[in-house]
């Protein structure tokens, strides 16, 4: 079992929470601007639900097993959970905040890939790092509308 299995299991769980956050503020966001926080925000929880399975299977590739039950999502996210309000701007900072933590750790886990010399993990883990930047992009700029 390598140490980039465990990080990877890590990031398998708050990709989870990450995604149902997203998802739950998608059902439940209210407003004036409802129709493009609503579409911003399904976009975000497809994206990242698509990419749970290839994260995954990537600690399936080192030899480990995924973790699969909510209890031990819960226990492995770094990410607080969250009181869900209408507020689409409050939705928007609280799941850019959250994302960028996401990204620290992607981060992470690529200089960790990188250090095993395991170069598959590593390209997966570059392009979610590039999609999660340019979620916390349109999230900023829809604040700072």
């Amino acid at each position: 079992m390598s140490g980039l299995a465990e990080t990877l299991k890590g990031l398998v769980a708050d990709l989870v929470t990450l995604k149902f956050r997203a998802h739950g503020y998608h059902w439940n966001v209210e407003g004036r601007d409802f129709t493009q926080y609503h579409d911003l925000f399904g976009s975000i929880y497809s994206d990242i639900d698509d990419s749970i399975d290839p994260m995954a299977e990537n600690v399936r590739k080192l030899q480990d097993y995924v973790p699969y039950k909510l209890s031990r999502f819960v226990e492995l996210s770094v990410l607080d959970d969250t009181n869900i309000t209408s507020s689409a701007s409050n939705m928007a900072s609280d799941l850019l905040q959250a994302n960028e933590i996401v990204i620290g750790q992607l981060m992470d886990a690529f200089d960790q890939a990188n250090e095993e010399n395991q170069q598959g993990v590593a390209n997966f883990i570059a392009e979610r790092i590039d999609a999660h930047q340019k979620w916390s992009w349109q999230l900023r700029a829809s604040l700072h509308a």
